[in-house]
């Protein structure tokens, strides 16, 4: 089993899904002609075959990096909006720290008359 990670090795980089989607889609823009050559295919429809496949590969790369630049554009403006409200609570609560210590809050027991009988 081994030991404990030590703190001087990095950590690896979270994996890149679009581009690992990618990979896979050009790997197969190579393969599938080959298995259609070789299965007795015409190599002229193998060669369409790829150029179809490189074609869909092609628009999914552009629909997918489109897609991570709007959630990152997505989650840049969530950010500065709640950092917004945070920073505003942050003030409010800061201007009267104790004002108020008898509140739910407070830190004692509330029972309102509600104790276990024995």
């Amino acid at each position: 089993m081994p030991g404990p990670r030590s703190a001087a090795r990095p950590r690896p980089a979270p994996p890149d899904g679009a581009g690992e989607v990618i990979r896979w889609a050009a790997f197969s823009c190579v393969l599938v002609p080959v298995v259609l050559v070789w299965y007795g295919t015409s190599p002229a429809g193998a060669a369409g075959a790829a150029l179809g496949l490189a074609a869909v590969t092609a628009v999914c790369r552009v629909l997918l990096r489109r897609s991570e630049r709007c959630a990152a554009r997505s989650a840049a403006r969530g950010a500065a909006r709640t950092g917004a409200r945070s920073a505003a609570r942050r003030s409010a609560r800061s201007a009267e720290p104790y004002a108020n210590r008898s509140g739910p809050q407070s830190g004692r027991r509330h029972t309102r008359g509600r104790t276990p009988v024995n």
